[in-house]
């Protein structure tokens, strides 16, 4: 494991990220979802694809990086963009896990690896939009120390400046930035997810042009059980990438 200090907008962000077959030419960026780390990652995808260079990261305030400052997703992808620039390492692959797909789309890779992405906007429903009204009506009264009967699971733990960034990213609708991005997309999804539902992974195959959609049985972390297909996916895509 190493640390880089990144300096973005006049505040210092140490990164912590990891190296798997350093000597490999290919590199395959690998980002994590809200509330996880470079491990989980790691631990299921590193036994695979030893013809890529991958690259564990710990998004800033999770897992061993720091966050002093709140962001917003194009925040944390210029972050991570400055750390590739540091380890000379290339835009081949870039693989996300839920709000990790989109740092991974505003990267640009040539191979985008969505893994049951964040991006698509999904209303609240009443109740949740109701509690969200009263806890505003509180903090104009004052009484924002309530904070904690409000927030949600995700965000219950989280320092103010992560508070904050989680407000910043839980709403974006990326719609526009799939229908934009121009290279390859492979799109992994989960039957049974609930926290992005596979209706949301069948509106970006539908946003990105060039993009296919593979689906498996299993909830959110459907991945750590079906690495090894899902690899194998990556390199046959990669690989006719380049032969285009």
């Amino acid at each position: 494991m190493a640390v880089k200090s990144i300096q973005y907008n006049q505040h210092t962000f140490d990164i912590s990220y990891e190296i798997v077959n350093p000597h490999a030419k290919i590199d395959l960026i690998v980002l994590h979802g809200w509330g996880s780390n470079k491990n989980l990652m790691k631990q299921t995808f590193s036994p695979y694809m030893d013809t890529f260079r991958h690259i564990y990261i710990d998004l800033p305030g999770f897992g061993n990086s720091t966050c002093n400052d709140a962001l917003t997703t194009a925040d944390v992808a210029r972050i991570v963009e400055l750390l590739m620039i540091h380890m000379n390492a290339s835009k081949d692959i870039v693989m996300g896990h839920s709000f990790g797909g989109k740092v991974a789309l505003l990267l640009e890779p040539k191979l985008l690896v969505l893994v049951a992405s964040a991006g698509i906007y999904i209303p609240k429903p009443f109740k949740v939009q109701a509690k969200i009204a009263l806890f505003k009506t509180l903090k104009v009264l004052g009484l924002s120390k309530f904070r904690s009967l409000f927030v949600a699971d995700d965000a219950r733990q989280l320092s103010e400046y992560m508070y904050q960034t989680f407000k910043n990213v839980v709403n974006e609708d990326f719609s526009d930035e799939f229908s934009r991005f121009e290279e390859k997309a492979l799109l992994f999804w989960g039957k049974e997810d609930s926290a992005t539902p596979l209706d949301s992974g069948r509106k970006i195959q539908e946003l990105i042009n060039d993009s296919a959609l593979e689906v498996y049985n299993g909830d959110h972390y459907f991945f750590m059980k079906n690495a090894e297909d899902i690899s194998l996916k990556i390199q046959t895509a990669f690989l006719e990438t380049m032969q285009h």
